[in-house]
């Protein structure tokens, strides 16, 4: 019998990032309000007779554009993940692991580390290894910070280096708009660019998000939420990729309460009142300038096992 576990994890926008000077050790302290929306990457884990760990690419993944270029070797995080828990455990066991695709490459909403986190789930259920969420997310974080969140899911503020999450219990839905690049933005060359445009400037360590962000969010009050929803690094983007500002004041002028980046770009995510706003937003952008868009929600759950464990011959 040939066992297979398929975990599912969500992307993210942030609503808030403040970023603070670069520390010591190259990293950023961040102030952060994660929100995990309703666009999600799949892992499948399949148990092998060997100690191989081999990755493939699922046909249906709908953010590759080019299938033959995509890394699935050892930098590839799926394949870190795997080993990261081989080793914490001593469980050497194979695995083969299928990645569905789709959330945007290098678009700052944590496809990477949505694919580490249900890895983690996925194979941690395979082999039997027994470690809880929280293991798995102190687990998680030495692959990227974003990874904890992605493991929990829902919505959360995030400091240090967006690692020490507080959760939120969020009971109202918020609906977006996004609008993927047809290209990435390395996160890296974002910050970097972001310190070059703050070098004369005076950059405090954020503590906090905004209180009234928060309140506003808790409230599902969105037009006191839209003016509060902030990104520090969208001027970054912007210098990096001008044409995202053309495409925020279009999704602005379709009607979206807010349009902004999310984490480092350049996926831009518009605040629609409801699901009949969203829909009226992307029938604007795509008749009247011809931008590809998705519908997404939050909060959403993090990663998880999907209902069926397929058993086959």
């Amino acid at each position: 019998m040939t066992h297979t576990v398929v975990a599912r994890a969500p992307g993210k926008i942030n609503c808030y990032f403040r970023v603070g000077p670069p520390r010591p050790d190259g990293y950023h302290s961040v102030a952060s309000l994660y929100l995990a929306v309703s666009l999600y990457e799949d892992v499948s884990a399949t148990a092998r007779a060997d100690e191989e760990i081999q990755v493939s690419l699922h046909p249906d993944s709908t953010a590759v554009a080019d299938p033959e270029s995509f890394p699935l070797g050892p930098d590839n995080l799926v394949v870190k993940a795997a080993m990261m828990l081989r080793e914490h455990t001593g469980h050497y066991a194979g695995v083969d692991l299928c990645i569905t695709k789709r959330v945007p490459i290098a678009g700052g909403m944590g496809g990477g580390s949505a694919d580490a986190a249900a890895t983690l789930v996925a194979c941690n259920a395979l082999w039997g290894t027994g470690l809880n969420r929280e293991e798995l997310s102190r687990l998680g974080a030495r692959l990227g910070a974003d990874v904890p969140f992605a493991m929990h899911g829902g919505a959360a503020v995030g400091l240090g280096v967006g690692d020490e999450l507080a959760p939120l219990l969020l009971r109202t839905r918020t609906d977006w708009v996004l609008v993927p690049a047809s290209y990435g933005l390395s996160t890296p060359r974002v910050y970097g660019m972001l310190d070059r445009l703050r070098a004369n400037e005076e950059v405090t360590t954020p503590r906090e998000v905004d209180p009234a962000m928060v309140g506003a969010l808790l409230d599902g009050d969105l037009d006191a939420l839209a003016p509060l929803l902030a990104n520090d690094m969208t001027r970054a983007a912007l210098a990096l990729a001008p044409e995202l500002g053309v495409v925020r004041d279009l999704g602005e002028a379709a009607g979206a309460l807010h349009a902004l980046v999310s984490g480092s770009g350049p996926t831009l995510a518009l605040l629609a009142r409801n699901p009949g706003h969203a829909a009226q937003i992307i029938t604007q952008l795509s008749d009247e300038a011809g931008v590809a868009t998705l519908s997404v929600h939050g909060p959403v759950p993090g990663a998880g096992i999907l209902p069926a464990v397929i058993e086959t011959p």
